[in-house]
């Protein structure tokens, strides 16, 4: 048996959660409301997996697949709602790698986990430019309509960073975004979201 203070505690989702990405929940079912509680208590963080097949609330025995590659989860504030409701930002920090996993009876998924490396601090190419002045373009676009939707400080600097924002916003299947979140090169992720910009006539 694995020792359950060394295991990642899950949360799958039908939403791909980006290193540096913001993460709202509503939670409400007793294994997760339990968890935030713990996470809380011991500063400790939990893995967002999203979600191959399956519900993200419990429907009886419904079997559920989660990808095997995720990121870890801050806690950065919690609001109670009304009892047995709870209000939760999260922020990603790391990826990891499920090398194995397990349900407990209350339905919680608990995983040993491998972290990968974060992307490497490298400068968008000179030909990427126009997405980086795009993704500030959008920024000021969405904070002009009282929405802020990525944390600061902003880092239109790092390849890594502007990929991975673009991600989040963009209208794209989630399993192409699993795909991209994946990526270990950060250059290859924005060539990508570049590519498609630029497919998309959004650059040019």
């Amino acid at each position: 048996m694995t020792d359950p203070a060394h295991e990642t505690p899950l949360f799958p989702l039908n939403t791909v959660l980006f290193p540096g990405g913001r993460l709202g929940l509503k939670v409400f079912e007793a294994r997760y409301l339990d968890l935030m509680s713990a996470c809380l208590r011991e500063q400790r963080p939990f893995g967002v997996v999203a979600l191959r097949s399956g519900q993200e609330v419990r429907q009886g025995d419904d079997a559920v697949a989660f990808e095997t590659i995720g990121v870890l989860a801050e806690l950065v504030e919690v609001d109670s709602l009304r009892p047995g409701i709870l209000q939760v930002r999260g922020r990603g920090t790391q990826r990891f790698q499920v090398e194995q996993s397990h349900q407990q009876a209350d339905g919680l998924w608990l995983a040993r986990t491998r972290l990968l490396p974060d992307d490497e601090p490298v400068a968008p190419a000179a030909s990427q430019h126009e997405t980086v002045r795009g993704l500030a373009n959008a920024i000021a676009s969405l904070k002009a309509q009282g929405a802020e939707p990525f944390d600061a400080p902003y880092h239109f600097e790092l390849a890594g960073w502007v990929a991975n924002r673009w991600c989040e916003i963009l209208p794209i299947p989630l399993a192409a975004k699993q795909k991209l979140m994946e990526l270990p090169d950060p250059l290859a992720r924005l060539a990508l979201v570049d590519e498609f910009l630029r497919g998309k006539g959004v650059v040019k």
